[in-house]
């Protein structure tokens, strides 16, 4: 391959994967039409390069071909295949499992033959192991998530990792396992270690550092870990790549000098041994993507370090580029991949062109000037990428990276490379112990003192381009030193950003969180938040509510509707990671708070914008926990917000005498079922913009179409958290009556019924009773 092709070809192979991301219609068209201009032009070259491109998004187009089929969703299928991977935790093993064989379990449902990937949670399973063959009865959804402002995007993490479906595995009929795991020296690698009398801190940390088992750190580890800035110590990345290659090679060409002192410089066999060994290690780590697109680098790393017939560094950067992409399409869309290259491509920028570093000073001011040079943009890099700011990164890793890579890493080796020598391989095994330990205690020292920061939504963007940019300023050569810091001064400005917006005096923001099934509203008026409950708690112990704000925030009232897990769920959180001035809730709600009783007259007013509690009575006695439900009327100028709870139709009756009127924003009643809203309510509260709380695919049904039907015929714009994610709506004074949902396009603003779209849900699963079924 000619030198000159490495940077068209990144460029081709980024071009079809942005053309497999963007779909399969036009952009195939596209690059079809380019490429029979360009054979038809006799232009080759250009031919050649349109023809990665649509390799590369042909692989992608399969990929999101294979997602499970919507009629499929949470209905029974056979699978059979390999494990991939097997983590437990609590009782619960997370299996991602390579699909060889799927198909339904009941007649006249669609085929899902093209499934390859699907992610499984497994409760009270057999114990399972990674490489081996399973048959399983499992339940599937296709690729989905919450969708919220400023949170983690599980649903794009489902498609860069390649998953095509998630779902649980069925107790009936019981998984049966089809075949043994084949040989695996990692696997028995980790058995040998599991028998070593090791603390447990530095046998997770030496299956992590060198084997690649990530998923043997718990998660108070990767918090630290986090919060430190050194997730990127922690898996077998470049740094542990390049020394295995530097090692291997330098013994390799020691060798050489000792067999042919005459010729040992041209010698060939030395770089091929580095190369085996790095590619072997590599394996032996599980050939994850961090570890596959280090030993492509390395790879390629060697190459140009053995001057022959080599490109230069930045030939080399993009034909690494173009390899790791082109091999892995799904890496385009993965941060690591691009923190990795961006760390790579400012070490050429720092070092093009200067001496070598000479003696032990010279090397250790490198890696200082490195480090220092580094960190901004890195820091910036991880901000943009995962909202997070480690502020102790920059002086940790002066110390992590040399502590890690000089003497942790090539020590936990050294133990497996003297294996068969037990009492060394544990010499060695217990200093690394002590250094971890000595390792962790720092990391914790400094993380008390600089805690990780997730600034503000609104500030991550600014704050993370301005790192990159000061960080290019004071890298760059040939820069006068008055221009960086007058660049550095102006870039500090941005820290000026507005902070996050707040209503104005007598106006309202509702958030209607996507939380799954479940409610969570909250409230911000220009000094004071409020919620109106807290969310579901799953089965699994997990709280949509944990993801949503970094720790740490204040909230002026909770109202909590009832006690119900899908809308108090998220209570434990929200009193363990955050500060509550005071909680409302309906009289003999069973609560884990202390909380004032939320009854009908209850009323007070923040900022011009005026909350009244409608329901429930004092005397609760005979009510159900649903009618019990706290209803609370919020006013901001002319418009006003109605939140029901799960109250039912009875009570909705009871409320109409003191309503008096219209309302502009509804939460429908008990996320959208039969047994709330009333005919008789609806017709009189005439809402404008209604919001229903409910997960994509929930097995009751929710909204009923019935319902749907009522809202429609009202001429209501109807919001759905399951389509729509988090639902935005801004009320009062100036503000008109706007919304806006996080997932635009998916069913919010499409033209259809005056603007919004009425979509009714699929019939109640075929699992649920139908007295169940009416129950909700």
């Amino acid at each position: 391959m000619r030198t000159g092709l490495a940077m068209p070809l990144a460029l081709a192979v980024l071009g079809g994967a942005l053309a497999g991301h963007l779909g399969a219609g036009a952009s195939a068209q596209g690059l079809g039409l380019a490429l029979l201009v360009a054979l038809g032009g006799r232009r080759w070259r250009a031919g050649l390069l349109l023809l990665v491109a649509l390799g590369v998004a042909g692989q992608l187009w399969l990929a999101r071909g294979g997602e499970l089929s919507p009629g499929l969703s949470r209905q029974e299928l056979i699978l059979e295949g390999r494990l991939a991977a097997v983590t437990r935790r609590d009782g619960l093993q997370r299996l991602v499992i390579d699909v060889e064989t799927c198909r339904p379990g009941s007649p006249g449902l669609p085929d899902c033959d093209d499934l390859s990937r699907a992610r499984l949670g497994a409760y009270d399973a057999p114990p399972m192991r990674p490489g081996e063959r399973w048959r399983l009865a499992a339940r599937l959804r296709p690729p989905s998530g919450f969708a919220n402002p400023g949170a983690f995007d599980y649903r794009a993490w489902l498609r860069r990792e390649g998953i095509q479906a998630t779902g649980y595995v069925r107790r009936a009929p019981a998984p049966r396992r089809l075949s043994a795991a084949p040989f695996s020296l990692r696997r028995r690698a980790l058995a040998h270690l599991d028998t070593r009398a090791l603390p447990p801190t530095a046998t997770r940390w030496l299956a992590a550092l060198t084997l690649g088992a990530d998923e043997r750190l718990t998660a108070d580890d990767w918090e630290r870990l986090n919060a430190s800035g050194t997730t990127h110590l922690m898996v077998i990345s470049g740094l542990h790549v390049g020394l295995v290659a530097g090692f291997t090679l330098a013994l390799a060409r020691g060798l050489a000098r000792c067999l042919t002192p005459g010729g040992w410089r041209m010698a060939v066999w030395p770089w091929w041994i580095a190369g085996i060994a790095t590619l072997g290690y590599a394996l032996l780590a599980g050939l994850e993507p961090p570890a596959f697109r280090a030993t492509i680098m390395a790879l390629v790393g060697l190459w140009v370090a053995s001057g022959r017939h080599a490109p230069g560094p930045w030939q080399a950067w993009w034909l690494a580029l173009a390899l790791v992409v082109g091999l892995d399409p799904l890496a385009a869309w993965r941060p690591g991949t691009w923190l990795s290259f961006g760390a790579v491509a400012l070490l050429i920028l720092i070092w093009q062109g200067r001496p070598r570093p000479r003696g032990v000073r010279g090397w250790l001011w490198a890696l200082a000037r490195s480090q220092l040079l580094l960190a901004p943009v890195m820091a910036g890099g991880v901000l943009l990428a995962f909202d997070r700011l480690a502020l102790a990164a920059p002086l940790v890793n002066l110390v992590a990276v040399p502590l890690v890579g000089s003497l942790l890493v090539p020590l936990g080796l050294a133990g497996w490379a003297l294996a068969w020598l037990p009492g060394v391989s544990d010499g060695l095994w217990r200093g690394f112990a002590l250094l971890t330990q000595g390792l962790l205690d720092g990391l914790a020292a400094a993380v008390a003192v600089l805690p990780l920061w997730e600034p503000p939504a609104p500030l991550a963007m600014p704050l993370g381009v301005a790192l990159i940019l000061a960080g290019l300023l004071w890298a760059l050569p040939g820069l006068a030193r008055s221009l960086r810091l007058a660049g550095s001064g102006l870039l500090a400005c941005l820290l000026l950003w507005p902070p996050v917006e707040a209503p104005p005096p007598g106006a309202l923001r509702v958030r209607v969180h996507d939380v799954g099934q479940g409610q969570l509203v909250a409230l911000r008026t220009a000094r004071h938040r409020v919620l109106v409950d807290t969310g579901p708690r799953f089965a699994s112990g997990f709280m949509p509510l944990a993801t949503l704000w970094p720790d740490g925030q204040r909230f002026d009232d909770v109202i909590v509707s009832h006690g119900d897990l899908d809308h108090a769920g998220g209570l434990a959180a929200l009193a363990a990671s955050h500060r509550v001035g005071r909680y409302l809730a309906p009289p003999g709600a069973e609560l884990p708070v202390a909380a004032e009783p939320c009854v009908t007259g209850r009323r007070w007013r923040r900022d011009g914008v005026r909350f009244r509690v409608l329901w429930p009575p004092e005397g609760t006695a005979g009510l159900s926990d649903n009618d019990r439900s706290c209803v609370l009327l919020v006013s901001a100028g002319e418009h006003r917000l109605l939140i029901t709870g799960d109250a039912g139709r009875r009570v909705e009756r009871t409320l109409l005498a003191s309503l008096d009127g219209p309302v502009s924003v509804l939460i429908a009643g008990h996320h959208g079922s039969r047994s709330s809203s009333d005919p008789a309510f609806l017709a009189a509260v005439r809402p404008r913009q209604v919001v229903v709380s409910a997960a994509r695919d929930n097995r009751y049904g929710h909204p009923a179409p019935a319902v749907v039907r009522r809202f429609r015929a009202l001429g209501s714009c109807l919001w759905s958290t399951a389509r729509d994610g988090a639902v935005t709506l801004w009320l009062g004074r100036g503000q008109g009556l706007r919304a806006s949902a996080e997932r635009r396009g998916a069913g919010g603003r499409g033209g259809v019924e005056g603007g919004c779209l009425a979509v009714e849900s699929p019939p109640v699963d075929a699992g649920l009773s139908p007295v169940k079924a009416r129950g909700r």
